[in-house]
């Protein structure tokens, strides 16, 4: 184990020595260009992507002919700049540049990833359920519970299954209080993200294990699990053979949630009655009203007791996702059991921020990163919060699930409260390759042989709180 250890902290250094002089060269050959237009590269570069970004802001935040406008700029501007550089005869330079800067970032990545201390907690090995209950949506992801046969191959198992009948709404979490009334030891679910949190709180409350059955649109609780969600009834063998994880479980307001919660844009959009059959033109039409329109409601929050304030949007995670790319659906948790909530807040009010956020990143003033422990959430200004049954209420997307939740709505972690069982053969998760932190490169890069970067920075994303 110590040899495998100081193996990949040579990597790491190595790795991380090539990425400091591939972005070394990216700069050398912009310096040594200079005479040509390497300054040119770069200037034309950030311009096309200044352009570009305020083309999508008028494109997503205006209607008419701005919107139109909108949207010729942010197709032209990066044409615009490759035909610059090929018609300058800087095509070579800024291929040169960003070839070497898309290495120095490949090699920094892979060197914080092998830098990273492993993790210290395994699965153990699980006993096999006598008296398993699944609870299977026919509906989610499209009828995968017909397509995969997981009725039919549960039961062979010796699981019950309870077949929610479409046409007839039922309460999951009461079905699930029944069953574990009726002696189950084992609950489990075949459905999307906001079933798998009703069942799992039951599940947590009566301290049973909890089989995740990846049969919803997204699923990405199963994803962060490492369970192969093109497959799930492979999720099944975990009844004969499976091993036991203990993950951290969100609440808000007193629902559960394994995913995220998300406030402002976000969760006005979802409540739409049009959105599910028509979600781009659904965004598009009601994106306008809620960024840039005057009155449109804002959000303030208190962060582990730091004021945040008028946010577009906030969003909300069971354990910090690596990056702010989760905005786009891209999003990875790297552990599930740190007992932390993640934050990512936006707040970008004309094409300028917009720019401002397309050159600076998660630097950008418009956008927040961190962590907490408990998150308090209210309307902010300048319009009021809506009246909820004669109570202040604002509309909250719960795992995907469109809801009214009175004001403040709290957000906190239970720390360890659910045990997940899962199958021995399983694909598994690959940790999402960390954002790159330079600081940390150079220090890995001339620190000794044995060096690997420090403790707790190197297990989990950077993070930044203002």
């Amino acid at each position: 184990m110590r040899r495998a250890r100081s193996r990949a902290g040579l990597a790491a250094r190595l790795l991380a020595r090539c990425a400091v002089l591939a972005a070394t060269a990216a700069v050398a050959v912009l310096l040594l260009a200079l005479g040509g237009g390497g300054l040119l590269v770069v200037v034309a570069g950030m311009l096309g992507l200044v352009v570009c970004a305020a083309g999508i802001w008028w494109f997503v935040a205006r209607r008419g002919p701005v919107r139109l406008l909108g949207a010729f700029l942010a197709v032209a501007a990066p044409v615009g700049v490759l035909v610059f550089y090929a018609r300058s005869g800087l095509w070579l330079t800024a291929l040169i540049s960003s070839l070497c800067w898309a290495a120095a970032v490949t090699c920094g990545r892979a060197a914080l990833h092998r830098a990273r201390p492993p993790r210290s907690r395994r699965p153990v090995r699980a006993r096999r359920p006598k008296r398993a209950v699944l609870i299977m949506n026919p509906k989610s992801g499209g009828g995968k519970v017909a397509r995969f046969d997981l009725v039919k191959r549960a039961e062979r198992l010796g699981a019950r299954v309870i077949l929610l009948d479409p046409s007839a709404p039922a309460d999951v979490g009461e079905l699930a209080r029944a069953a574990v009334e009726d002696g189950a030891d084992l609950l489990g679910v075949a459905g999307g993200d906001g079933t798998q949190a009703l069942v799992a709180a039951v599940a947590a409350e009566h301290r049973l294990p909890f089989l995740v059955i990846p049969a919803g649109t997204r699923n990405h609780f199963a994803m962060d699990l490492g369970l192969d969600r093109a497959a799930p009834a492979r999720c099944l063998d975990a009844l004969a053979d499976g091993e036991e994880i203990r993950v951290d479980l969100g609440d808000v307001s007193g629902r559960p949630f394994v995913n995220t919660v998300s406030f402002g844009v976000y969760a006005d959009i979802v409540r739409s009655p049009e959105y599910r059959g028509d979600k781009a033109g659904t965004a598009l039409k009601l994106m306008p009203d809620l960024l840039a329109r005057k009155g449109a409601r804002r959000l303030d929050a208190r962060v582990d007791g730091t004021r945040l304030a008028d946010q577009q949007a906030l969003l909300i995670s069971n354990n910090p996702y690596v990056s702010p790319d989760e905005l786009s659906g891209g999003g990875r948790r790297p552990v599930l059991d740190d007992g932390e909530l993640g934050v990512i807040g936006v707040r970008v009010e004309n094409a300028a921020q917009a720019a401002e956020l397309a050159l600076w990143g998660s630097q950008a003033p418009g956008l927040t990163v961190t962590t907490a422990r408990w998150v308090e959430v209210t309307a902010g200004g300048p319009r009021l919060p809506v009246a909820v049954g004669g109570e202040e209420g604002i509309p909250v997307a719960v795992d995907g699930e469109a809801l009214w939740l009175r004001t403040p709505v709290v957000c906190s972690v239970r720390p360890r409260a659910l045990r997940v069982l899962l199958p021995r053969d399983r694909p598994g998760a690959p940790p999402p390759p960390p954002p790159v932190d330079w600081r940390r490169l150079l220090a890995l890069a001339c620190g000794p042989a044995g060096h690997t970067a420090s403790g707790a920075a190197a297990q989990r994303p950077a993070q930044r709180s203002r």
